[in-house]
């Protein structure tokens, strides 16, 4: 549905994306993170011919967004960072507007608008004036344009900004009623809302592409072994070069505890390894007492740092200790 090939973007001398590459699938919910000056808000730009690309090609439904402009935008709902709203119009007045120009044919119309209206809650303030909507409500006749003319294609870049828990909850049940029926591509910086709605995830970073999988597959990609945490007492020191000397291991991080003799330890182990049994038994071989021993998972914040800064790995293992 979605199909982006060698996009790059400059301004300047400064490259805000550089080469990148990713397909969309019809029906799909792709989450699209980056920290702030990433190329995220950029890349959303030129996907909805907003901006033109300096170099690379992009295509919606199989129509070229610089090419055949139009035809790509009418199969496009956009929620832009700052909602697209006119203050003085009421809500209906504003969809039944925004219909109008997107092309939804009169006959079709009303139902269009009442069906954004029912989509996003704003049955009660249909009749209100926009300006004295709260920040909150804003945002969703925002999402409401973006959705009036039933799109194929709808991209939103930082859906739920404003809003408090509650309404963020619906959205997130909103944008995952549009799998299947709709090709969504969601930008944001909230971590949870692309592990909980999200079948595939893109990270950007530095204008460059760093990854893209699932959430899970990214965990086991990236950890690339097994992570064991123990809580133990016993020698700092002794405890390091007896961990390290067990083979398949790769990494030991020690954090000593504030009751006094504690360690607080994080194990990183080889591909396709389980030394579970093999540490604990080196542990208490040495008259340490275990308390406890157990292998966990990277979140997706986690991985999300992990990919777009330049820590090292003892310096992330040590922080996740």
């Amino acid at each position: 549905m979605i199909e982006v090939e060698h996009l790059t973007k400059r301004y300047g001398d400064t490259v805000a994306v550089e080469d990148i590459s990713f397909r969309v699938e019809r029906g799909e919910i792709l989450g699209f993170l980056g920290p702030n000056g990433a190329g995220k808000t950029t890349t959303m730009r030129i996907l909805t011919g907003y901006l033109p690309a300096t170099a690379g090609t992009v295509r919606v439904a199989g129509f070229d967004v610089a090419e055949q402009s139009l035809e790509a935008r009418r199969r496009i709902g956009y929620l832009p960072e700052q909602p697209p709203l006119y203050p003085e119009m009421t809500v209906t007045g504003y969809l039944d507007f925004v219909a109008r120009i997107k092309g939804v044919p009169a006959a079709e119309r009303r139902s269009r608008v009442d069906a954004a209206i029912a989509m996003t809650h704003l049955g009660e303030y249909r009749r209100e004036l926009i300006k004295r909507l709260s920040r909150g409500y804003r945002q969703r006749v925002g999402l409401a344009q973006a959705l009036v003319h039933d799109p194929e294609v709808v991209i939103l870049d930082e859906p739920t900004v404003g809003l408090d828990p509650k309404q963020i909850i619906e959205v997130r049940h909103l944008i995952k009623k549009l799998r299947g029926n709709h090709t969504v591509i969601l930008s944001t910086h909230i971590l949870p809302e692309v592990s909980m709605t999200c079948d595939r995830v893109i990270i950007i970073n530095k204008g460059r592409i760093a990854a893209v999988d699932t959430p899970a597959n990214l965990t086991a990609q990236l950890r690339g072994g097994n992570l064991v945490r123990l809580e133990l007492r016993g020698d700092r020191n002794g405890l390091e070069q007896t961990l390290r000397q067990i083979p398949g291991v790769r990494q030991v991080s020690i954090e000593a505890l504030p009751d006094g003799g504690r360690l607080r330890v994080a194990v990183e182990t080889e591909p396709g390894s389980d030394l579970r049994s093999r540490i604990a038994a080196a542990v208490v071989g040495r008259g340490w007492e275990l308390y406890e021993l157990r292998a966990v998972s990277l979140t997706l914040e986690e991985i999300f740092l992990r990919l777009t800064t330049e820590e090292s790995e003892e310096t992330t293992l040590e922080a996740r200790a």
